[in-house]
């Protein structure tokens, strides 16, 4: 006899495994199997098999007479799954072969677990993102535990504003001053875990900056006002730029909050050649990172870096005169994404190479429908507020409760700072009447702008199209800084210290990393389901505590069939924690 199991999908369209015992009979002369018995699906035998392997050996345990009573049911499958990735990118031995920060509390175990608590923090990232001192209530409601099993429990305790014991808080703290002692060293080292892993050469570098905002005051030397990406102007903040590769985060870097984007490039590319060891690397980036400087500072870099950058359209001379030259015949269609071809309305983006000025230099123009159509929603919106603003104006003029022309002409220039009102409209006073029209020279150059943007490269065998489509890959690092400042809270920070702040950061990218693993095991084994979808359908995954006869004993549930599906696509078979060692079941 033997064991075999079939796959039936189920009528929502989820597939279950059964498990059948078959023996091979002779049949006219032929072998074939049948059925013996049915087993049932494979997922309910194994909470069973211990059971199971007891009664067949005799060992038949009472019947329970007595009551089922449970004690807790806490959250264990995306704490389970983030130890999965642990694994799969050796952070455990990474981890404990760091250094840890000098200065320990003077009770502080030097030789501390900290990687677990690690684990700790990257999970709550990813699952309900808190602040340390609100560590604790998460801790209450899903299983965590260190690598032998122990489980983190709160300690609660008032200290004015703060509720939980401050010497277990330190605990956490002191985690994020090792990682953040470690960036370097983690980061390099994770970059080669992922080139084992999926085998890729790192051909094109992308490069895109964020800002994250404070609430409070925050370090003097980082936290300052700058231009404010989260639309919070009022908020001091910190500038982050991601470096990804092949889809995945491998560097990321914290500046003042009024660090300009060119700024930073110089000192990401001596991170990529010196650290990295990057040689033969295209740098692509946004129009923000051009200037003279950072084009020579890719040329100079060691080894032969190139760039596809974008350029600047506004207060920039070159691009009108480059736009003006775009032959209407010579458009080229690039291959639009799957939301492009799914859409009702086919949008089309079209590209064609013009001629530059400069030496070594080739230059794109990209016309887009979906562009097209934002922009021109968005200057409508604003030239309606303007124009209601003036319309005020005029109206105030009309009646006479403003006459002096300086103060009409102040009143004007504050209405058409606003809103790029001075992109849109024109004013004149005539004979003590307010004017107003559209801008004759501002407003079609705006138009003549709208769904277009410029690529520029140094790259001679690159086609239009190859530019186009590595220059929209820059959307998966905007894409990921929805990631890093939405689900896993990077924002805002509370940290007072630089590197506490730039701990909660390096937490927030690796939690990151780890969500776009999970997202590449999806895709990879066919499951529908966005990353945050998975992590919402693993908190089905319980572990569960109950009483028999008096008796404590723990188990895992399996979870929704979006959980099993998911626990299929990382090749989990394994549900349970670590057992604990005997007398101690928690942790600090």
């Amino acid at each position: 006899m033997f064991i075999r199991s079939i796959r039936v999908p189920s009528s929502s369209g989820v597939v279950h495994e059964y498990v059948r015992v078959v023996e091979s009979v002779r049949d006219n002369g032929r072998v074939r199997q049948r059925l013996v018995l049915n087993l049932g699906r494979r997922d309910t035998l194994g909470t069973i098999l211990p059971l199971l392997q007891r009664f067949l050996q005799g060992d038949t345990p009472p019947p329970h007479d007595g009551p089922i009573e449970a004690l807790e049911a806490s959250t264990w499958g995306p704490v389970l799954v983030v130890r999965h990735f642990f694994d799969t990118l050796g952070l455990w031995p990474l981890l404990d072969s760091c250094r840890r920060w000098p200065r320990l509390q003077p009770d502080e175990d030097p030789d501390d677990d900290w990687p677990s608590r690690a684990l700790a923090l990257i999970a709550n990232r990813l699952v309900h993102p808190v602040s340390e001192h609100a560590l604790a209530g998460w801790l209450e409601t899903d299983y965590v535990c260190d690598r032998l099993g122990r489980r983190y429990l709160p300690h609660w305790q008032q200290h004015g504003r703060v509720r939980v014991d401050l010497s277990i808080l330190q605990y956490w703290y002191r985690t994020l001053d090792h990682l953040i002692l470690n960036q370097a060293k983690i980061e390099l080292a994770l970059y080669g875990r992922l080139r084992d892993l999926f085998h890729f050469e790192p051909d094109l570098v992308f490069y895109d900056l964020t800002s994250v905002y404070f609430e409070g005051h925050g370090p003097a030397g980082l936290a300052k006002h700058g231009y404010s990406r989260d639309g919070k102007p009022r908020n001091v903040q910190v500038v982050v730029g991601v470096v990804m590769v092949a889809g995945w985060p491998i560097a990321h870097h914290v500046w003042a909050g009024n660090t300009r984007d060119s700024k930073t490039v110089a000192e990401v590319i001596a991170d990529l050649t010196q650290r990295f060891a990057f040689r033969r690397v295209v740098f692509v980036g946004d129009r923000g990172m051009v200037t003279e400087k950072n084009l020579e500072v890719l040329h100079e870099a060691d080894g032969d870096w190139g760039f596809l950058l974008g350029m600047t359209r506004r207060q920039n001379p070159e691009a009108e005169a480059l736009i003006d030259r775009v032959v209407e015949e010579h458009w080229l269609d690039c291959r639009s994404g799957i939301n492009g071809q799914e859409a009702k309305v086919k949008q089309r983006t079209r590209v064609q190479e013009v001629v530059c000025g400069r030496a070594g230099v080739r230059v794109f123009v990209v016309d887009s429908d979906q562009r097209r159509d934002y922009e021109q929603r968005q200057r409508e919106k604003a030239m309606e507020r303007v124009r209601l603003s003036l319309e005020k104006l005029q109206t105030r003029v009309a009646q006479g409760r403003l006459k002096d022309p300086a103060k009409i002409g102040a009143a004007a220039q504050r209405i058409l700072s606003r809103n790029h009102g001075h992109r849109y409209y024109a004013w004149e006073l005539v004979a003590g009447r307010f004017e107003f029209l559209e801008h004759p020279v501002n407003l079609p150059r705006e138009k003549k702008y709208e769904g277009k943007y410029l690529i520029q490269t140094d790259q001679a065998d690159m086609t239009p199209l190859e530019a186009v489509a590595q220059y929209k890959e820059l959307n998966e690092v905007e894409r990921g800084f929805r990631s890093l400042k939405d689900p896993l809270g990077m924002r805002p920070i509370w940290h007072h210290h630089e590197r506490r702040v730039r701990a909660h950061i390096f937490v927030a990218a690796l939690a990151f990393l780890l969500e776009r693993m999970l997202e590449r095991a999806l895709q990879d084994g066919g499951v529908p389901l966005s990353a945050q979808a998975a992590l919402t359908a693993l908190q089905t995954i319980r572990h569960v505590r109950f009483q028999v006869d008096g008796q404590e004993r723990t188990g895992v549930t399996p979870g929704s069939p979006h959980a099993r599906q998911v626990l299929r696509a990382l090749k989990i078979t394994q549900l349970r924690p670590p057992v604990p060692p005997e007398g101690t079941p928690a942790t600090v």
